[in-house]
């Protein structure tokens, strides 16, 4: 059946780039990172890889980068499934190629049309007026019923991505410029973008109208621009951060140096509020707002709202660690290093028995007995989702003795899926939807459980709730999502 803008099969759901918004991880999971950007310097390709380390986070499962401009009769593109590191083995290669533009991708896919290698990016584009190399980063809304409009007029699609859906766009578009075509195409997008694309010449960044995904620009050297989903991309490669590209702006990047146009009037910011909690890396700056500190208020936030009679206080590496400092000092409590996270742990890593499973053993994470053994115990997460993990994490520290395990969550109950490009499930899988704090604690086996408030959460990150997409935990989203149903949407 079709939900709104999302094909559903039973309870698997596809959105706009064929990624499933149904069957949702036990965290929230980002779409994509994205880079690229212009300079007269011999390196460009080799600083985007280690831009793309950056970004990693926020995808695992393919990367990809390409490369035009001077040197580069066409433009050259190399992409493949796995981690940069398995992409890009040696960068050998990259410091072969001497272009002066560049556009980097990583993605995290959701599983079904997501794991299919053509949906790699960036995806390198061929039409009558030249090529197009296009990363991004997001969910349209509206990508079902273009591609099902450009299908009718003869289109053929390769990908279930956005990106091919937007190349399309601007091929039937006509204009010979890029910028131009860009201008009259994209305003047409509903949803959640940051794209970043090339024609072998300039590099392009554009955001969508209300900033739902993140996109910031940096100098490079003397003569050069770089644009990626997160500082601290800037850091690996010593670029220097200049702003945020704006909801709604085209920013050119090429020979002529930087130039903006603003294409879609900005509508009411909505940032996601999530880059804050658990997305973005904790080195990263989100509209001047340094995302370790943040996570530290959010603890200490939670501490004066959620005391609780306890030891010892731990976080779940690595998302939550600055959080649980931030709740240990505020509360006057030591904090333990209580769970130790695997890092060798590979993305297809061998799944413990099905006895093992039902006992809670988890390769990614293990308690220290020394440390909880006879102990009261506060946990703190930055969210919970489907309660599996939270679930585990309890069953696991009582395993090793703790006398007590308490749950804070730094973060308000999520009540309601994402449609603007971050893996949910569907509401009936979320956990805290229709429950009460203490059933949520009940039924992941928790002595007592506290979610930081609304109100908490916004004072601790510092910015306006206003300039903030905070649906999944209020269901009140910022752009309608057509032909959903009630109890997914109650527009703000």
């Amino acid at each position: 059946m079709k939900r709104g803008n999302f094909f559903c099969e039973g309870k698997t759901c596809r959105g706009s780039d064929g990624q499933g918004a149904g069957i949702g991880p036990k965290k929230l999971k980002e779409a994509c990172g994205v880079c690229g950007g212009f300079s007269r310097g011999e390196d460009l390709p080799y600083l985007t890889c280690f831009a793309l380390y950056a970004l990693q986070h926020r995808g695992q499962e393919s990367a990809g980068i390409a490369v035009g401009g001077a040197g580069e009769e066409k433009i050259w593109l190399k992409r493949g499934m796995g981690l940069v590191s398995e992409v890009f083995p040696s960068t050998d290669l990259l410091r072969e190629r001497r272009g002066s533009v560049t556009v980097g991708h990583v993605r995290y896919s959701y599983g079904g049309e997501g794991w299919r290698p053509e949906n790699a990016q960036p995806l390198l584009l061929k039409y009558r007026h030249g090529e197009i190399a296009i990363a991004h980063n997001g969910l349209l809304l509206n990508g079902p019923q273009l591609r099902e409009e450009l299908e009718e007029r003869g289109a053929i699609f390769q990908t279930g991505s956005d990106s091919e859906l937007l190349a399309h766009l601007v091929a039937r578009q006509g204009s010979p410029d890029l910028e131009e075509a860009l201008s009259e195409v994209v305003p047409r997008l509903a949803g959640a973008f940051a794209f970043v694309l090339t024609d072998g010449k300039k590099v392009i960044g554009l955001r969508d109208r209300h900033g739902f995904r993140p996109l910031s620009l940096a100098a490079l050297g003397r003569e050069g621009y770089f644009l990626a989903s997160e500082t601290c991309a800037f850091d690996t490669i010593r670029a220097q951060f200049l702003r945020d590209v704006e909801p709604g702006e085209m920013v050119v990047l090429d020979q002529n140096g930087l130039r903006s146009r603003r294409i879609m009037p900005a509508e009411q910011p909505s940032l996601c509020i999530f880059e804050f909690i658990y997305l973005a890396r904790p080195d990263s700056n989100i509209h001047g707002v340094n995302v370790h500190l943040a996570r530290r208020e959010l603890g200490r936030t939670l501490a004066r709202e959620h005391p609780a009679a306890a030891d010892i206080v731990t976080g779940v590496p690595d998302s939550s660690i600055a959080a649980a400092s931030g709740y240990a000092e505020e509360a006057g409590l030591p904090y333990e290093m209580a769970l130790v996270k695997n890092r060798y742990i590979g993305r297809t890593f061998i799944r413990p028995s099905q006895k093992l499973r039902e006992e809670g053993v988890d390769l990614k994470l293990n308690a220290v007995q020394k440390i909880v053994e006879g102990k009261r115990v506060v946990i703190v997460d930055d969210s919970i989702v489907r309660g599996t993990t939270s679930r585990k994490l309890v069953r696991m520290v009582r395993r090793a003795g703790a006398r007590e395990v308490h749950l804070r969550i730094s973060s308000p109950p999520i009540i309601a899926s994402c449609f603007y490009g971050i893996n949910t499930p569907s509401q009936e899988e979320l956990i805290a939807y229709g429950r009460t704090p203490a059933a949520v604690a009940e039924m992941v086996g928790a002595d007592s459980i506290g979610f930081l408030s609304h109100a908490g959460m916004i004072s601790s990150v510092g910015l306006s709730g206003e300039t903030l997409c905070q649906a999944c935990f209020t269901a009140r989203y910022p752009v309608p999502v057509p032909g959903a149903r009630a109890w997914d949407v109650r527009s703000s």
